[in-house]
């Protein structure tokens, strides 16, 4: 069988010192290593929005993408479907992943702009659900939601100053997943001595979220 991973970039900083690089290496490197040994064939798919960077909600956008699937029969205009682009390139791409790995990090409370932005663009009718009397109607493949997070700040379960998870849960529900898995490096101020100690945790709690995909397929 097939795992379909798509890998989210939300991030500028995606280097070989940063938090959230080594969070997603602890978290593939296993992944890889588990299909190989339950005979998984893992497919791959990173997307980094800051190389691929996904345009604002425009009227035009609004237009093409929801208007037909609200109004029956309606006919997109040229600039609607130029408007289009961007989804038509990477709607697909989550609409066929099993797994979906978000890899950002917590500013002012939430996710970058470039984040909210991909998920306006991506979660449309069309291949990842269509709009029925009875409401949305998934048409995707995907299994769970994995959120890979860094923050400077250390956060507790259950933070008020935590809007990026459930903003993120929320916005998976809409589409019918409703399973969210978390690994969060917090803590990464380099003034805090406990740094490195706290991006260890969260890279063993990725290394089980990963394992444990596999395992449960």
């Amino acid at each position: 069988m097939n795992l379909n991973v798509l890998h989210v970039i939300a991030t500028p900083r995606f280097d070989e010192s940063a938090a959230l690089q080594h969070l997603a290496q602890r978290f593939m490197g296993p992944l890889v290593a588990r299909c190989a040994e339950k005979g998984v064939e893992l497919v791959p798919e990173n997307v980094s929005l800051y190389e691929s960077k996904p345009p604002f909600v425009s009227n035009e956008f609004i237009g093409g993408a929801w208007r037909p699937a609200m109004e029956p029969g309606y006919t997109p205009t040229r600039n609607e479907e130029i408007a289009l682009n961007f989804s038509r390139n990477n709607a697909p791409l989550l609409a066929k992943a099993d797994i979906v790995v978000l890899t950002t990090p917590i500013w002012l409370g939430s996710c970058p702009a470039i984040l909210k932005a991909w998920l306006d663009q991506v979660m449309i009718p069309g291949d990842l659900f269509e709009m029925t009397a009875e409401g949305i109607q998934p048409k995707h493949h995907i299994r769970e939601v994995v959120l890979l997070v860094s923050s400077r700040e250390v956060y507790k379960e259950g933070d008020p100053r935590d809007g990026l998870s459930p903003m993120l849960r929320a916005a998976f529900l809409t589409i019918g997943v409703d399973n969210v898995r978390i690994a969060w490096a917090d803590g990464q101020d380099n003034a805090r001595a406990d740094k490195d100690d706290r991006l260890d945790l969260a890279g063993e709690a990725a290394e089980e979220i990963a394992e444990e995909i596999v395992d449960e397929l």
